[in-house]
C-alpha cells in the first residue's frame, strides 16, 4: 500500500470526508510531509473505490461547487488495520537492528 493510500484511508477512518477535507487531513496526519494535489487525491480515491476499500457516500453542492464525500468500507478498515500491523512489525525489526548497532 502506498503512503498516500495509507494516509487517505487513515483520514477516512475518522468519518466521511469530501476531497478538500481529505487533503487537509492527510497534510495534518503527515505533519506536512505529504501534500496531495487534487489530481493525485482523486486518482488514489478512484483506486480505493475500485478495490472496495472506500466508497462514495454522497454528493452535495456547496457554494455552487459539487462536493463528493467518501467513506471507509469494512474492507477498508481491515486493509488499514493490516497495513498498520505490517508497518509496526517493520518498525520493530528496524529498531531492533539499530539498537543492536547502538544507533538507537
Amino acid at each position: 500500500m502506498s503512503e498516500q493510500a495509507f494516509l487517505v484511508l487513515t483520514a477516512l477512518a475518522e468519518g466521511p470526508l469530501h476531497g478538500y477535507a481529505v487533503v487537509r487531513s492527510v497534510e495534518e496526519l503527515s505533519e506536512g510531509r505529504v501534500r496531495l494535489r487534487v489530481g493525485t487525491l482523486y486518482g488514489v480515491l478512484d483506486r480505493l473505490v475500485v478495490e472496495g476499500l472506500a466508497e462514495r457516500e454522497r454528493e452535495e453542492v456547496h457554494q455552487g461547487r459539487l462536493r463528493r464525500y467518501y467513506r471507509l468500507t469494512d474492507d477498508g478498515v481491515r486493509a488499514l488495520s493490516a497495513e498498520v500491523a505490517r508497518l509496526s512489525a517493520n518498525v520493530r525489526a528496524a529498531s531492533s537492528v539499530l539498537r543492536a548497532r547502538g544507533a538507537l
